[in-house]
């Protein structure tokens, strides 16, 4: 069993930036493909950016590509997004998620991520 909880969220102006955190209850660097996640007010949620094994994969979201950096601490069993130049439609509820992964394909699919944070509020404004 994984246990993720997200931090970091809140407000910023538009082109700000943030930090999320996402600390895991094991150690995620191997053995996990880690991924954030957003949902914004009706709309589905959708995947941002997925990390496996501190960078050997990673995967971003054409929206956020140039923009948003995922980051793992492995002493700290943490994950990281860093979101910079940030826009109004980049305010969701952002969720951290983990799924058992060996071969590094990330994928978006959320059935196939067990593991979930209960998310951290991002609101952008203009």
């Amino acid at each position: 069993q994984v246990q993720l909880v997200e931090s970091g969220g809140g407000s910023v102006q538009a082109g700000g930036s943030l930090r999320l955190s996402c600390v895991a209850s094991v150690n995620t660097y191997s053995g996990y493909c880690m991924g954030w996640f957003r949902q914004a007010p009706g709309k589905e949620r959708e995947g941002v950016a997925g990390i496996y094994r501190g960078g050997i994969s990673r995967s971003y979201h054409s929206s956020v590509k140039g923009r948003f950096a995922i980051s793992q601490d492995s002493a700290k069993n943490t994950l990281y997004l860093q979101m910079n130049s940030t826009k109004s439609e980049d305010s969701a509820m952002y969720y951290c998620a983990a799924k058992p992964c060996t071969l590094g394909t990330i994928s978006y699919r959320q059935d196939e991520y067990p593991y979930w944070g209960q998310g951290t509020q991002v609101t952008v404004s203009s």
